[in-house]
């Protein structure tokens, strides 16, 4: 599943090609996304101008003045610029055809993804309005973390893949930063020490910001906007690794279950 830092990623490839371009056409092959794709899209977005594209969390919001088109990625999906002449394949459910010859294209095989149009402030949609504070902006920091888990009793992966505390951590790149952070997570969250607090978010930004570089988790289906697969997952310290040594100190990486969720780490680096 797509998480922040492949998300970022294709915010970034699509931004550099597509603001100040004027949609010529919407298509929409297939509806039948996670939520029904609203029958008002495509006149929504006809000649209208992409005057900027965001992200929070993992959705991605295309600025038109007049409303944003709202894009998750789901479990499987992607959004590619291809030449106006591609064919359009099986799960290709997607198309804005734009004036610089062209396409933004929504491919997802799942079809966990979803299309929606929002024609009031974004923030206020009921998708964004609950998410926590972004990972890598100014607001998380130690002193916010220390206090913000003081009453926690979750085991800490699962407090920071809350959405509603942090939002777009998640499940690989928890169990990364965790490791580099040199905390377990099975700990409980409200026993962080302050430094412990600093190690973990400057373990956050680093594992993050890494992988923004490394073109992300290219795990099954993951491309960027350029088509092109993500390699941070050649970087992986502990996710994906069970029974290998740890890079750092050869001890065997265990693994254990935490919210139906693999969680992988190093008893040895990690306390």
């Amino acid at each position: 599943m797509p998480e922040l830092p492949e998300v970022e990623i294709t915010r970034r490839g699509l931004a550099a090609r597509l603001i100040g371009q004027r949609v010529v056409a919407a298509v929409v092959r297939d509806r039948r996304l996670r939520w029904p794709v609203p029958p008002e899209l495509e006149a929504q977005l006809t000649d209208a101008t992409i005057t900027g594209i965001e992200r929070r969390g993992k959705y991605l919001l295309f600025d038109f003045g007049h409303g944003y088109l709202l894009a998750h990625l789901g479990m499987s999906g992607s959004l590619r610029l291809l030449p106006s002449d591609t064919p359009a394949r099986k799960h290709d459910h997607f198309d804005l055809l734009l004036d610089n010859a062209l396409i933004m294209r929504f491919t997802d095989p799942r079809r966990f993804g979803a299309l929606l149009w929002l024609g009031s402030a974004p923030d206020q949609h009921p998708l964004l309005v609950g998410l926590g504070i972004e990972p890598l902006g100014h607001a998380l920091n130690a002193q916010w973390l220390h206090r913000a888990t003081r009453q926690g009793k979750l085991h800490l992966k699962l407090w920071l893949m809350d959405s509603h505390r942090i939002t777009g951590i998640g499940n690989i790149y928890a169990n990364e930063a965790l490791f580099r952070a040199g905390v377990r997570p099975t700990r409980r969250a409200g026993t962080l020490t302050r430094k412990q607090c600093e190690l973990l978010v400057a373990a956050i930004r680093e594992t993050l910001n890494n992988a923004i570089l490394a073109g992300g988790s290219t795990l099954r289906d993951f491309v960027g906007s350029d088509g092109n697969p993500g390699y941070f997952q050649q970087q992986y310290m502990v996710y994906g690794r069970a029974g290998e040594a740890c890079r750092i100190c050869g001890t065997a990486i265990k693994i254990l279950r935490q919210g139906g969720r693999a969680t992988f780490y190093c008893p040895a680096c990690q306390r």
